[in-house]
């Protein structure tokens, strides 16, 4: 049998492109699944830990406020004084009268600054507010 010498002697002349396209996807797969993770919680703290975690069954967008350890305050996710937060509070009065403000401390931050927190809802009138902890 002979074989054609033109076949045996032809270039690749086309890259095959299913591995690459592979390799690609499983990137985009990693990326999706740590991107969630890390914008979960961009700021670091430690919640304190409690035997109960309250769930809630309506979909809602709550005011979070978070506490750092050294005792800053994040509206949202925007550091802010005291007096912006009481500032912040007002001008989100509608959301948080209805969806309600969720507090999150380190678990290191001092009592006193959680007080502060809760005295300028309270201020605001607005008593539908949680602490968050983890379990």
């Amino acid at each position: 049998m002979k074989m054609d010498n033109a076949y045996e002697d032809s270039e690749i002349s086309e890259i095959n492109m299913t591995p690459f396209v592979d390799i690609v996807l499983v990137i985009l797969v990693i990326f999706m699944a740590t991107a969630t993770f890390v914008a979960e919680g961009k700021i670091a703290i430690s919640l304190p830990k409690a035997t109960q975690n309250e769930q809630s069954l309506e979909p809602t967008k709550p005011i979070i406020i978070t506490i750092d350890k050294e005792g800053k305050f994040y509206f949202e996710e925007n550091l802010v004084e005291i007096q912006s937060l009481n500032n912040a509070l007002i001008k989100n009065y509608d959301r948080a009268s209805k969806d309600g403000v969720i507090l999150r401390s380190d678990a290191k931050t001092s009592f006193e600054y959680v007080v502060k927190a809760i005295d300028i809802c309270k201020q605001n009138s607005i008593s539908k507010f949680s602490i968050q902890t983890q379990e």
